[in-house]
């Protein structure tokens, strides 16, 4: 009787614990992100240093998964939209650019972004692992805070060169098993 009351409690556990991932939104999963060819203007000129300089807000705001997740996460429009109903901008630019956010929700679709960081395809950076780490966004990212619309990445990433990634793991003392990013 015992046993089956721990394998019953182990199950509900577990369907509680994958449930925790799943996030359950009325709007459709966003849009697979288009890697960038060329510096492409994204489909919103979303400023990172009003967002995360001048109003100082968290990376993982917007980047909802980076400390659970292989991938950072994409913002859902809704993500936008929950300020952007109160915030309309303080410039003509601006509130064309909001506009366009809630456009974009009105409509239903998620946001085209371009993809910007991007490793190989035989690589994987699993970003949980790193943010787990204690490392900042910043260590690859750059200054963020201090940019404004992305259409290229920032010198401090490496250009994702395994060099510069082994050097990392060098100074952090992180293992350098060719199978912690290969596999």
């Amino acid at each position: 009787m015992k046993t089956h009351w721990m394998i019953g409690a182990a199950l509900a556990l577990a369907t509680a614990g994958s449930l925790t991932f799943v996030q359950a939104q009325d709007e459709p999963a966003p849009a697979p992100a288009v890697e960038a060819q060329a510096p492409n203007p994204q489909p919103i000129q979303f400023p990172h240093n009003v967002h995360a300089g001048t109003y100082q807000m968290e990376c993982q705001y917007c980047h909802f998964s980076a400390e659970r997740s292989v991938d950072a996460g994409i913002p859902p429009v809704s993500t936008c939209v929950g300020c952007h109903t109160m915030v309309r901008g303080a410039t003509p630019e601006a509130q064309e650019q909001i506009s366009k956010v809630l456009e974009y929700a009105q409509n239903g679709e998620s946001i085209p972004w371009v993809r910007i960081h991007k490793v190989a395809d035989h690589v994987h950076f699993p970003h949980m692992r790193h943010i787990n780490a204690g490392l900042q966004c910043q260590q690859c990212h750059g200054q963020i805070q201090e940019k404004g619309v992305l259409v290229e990445p920032d010198p401090a990433w490496g250009q994702g060169k395994m060099g510069w990634c082994i050097s990392c793991h060098v100074e952090q003392g992180a293992n350098r098993d060719c199978t912690v990013c290969h596999y």
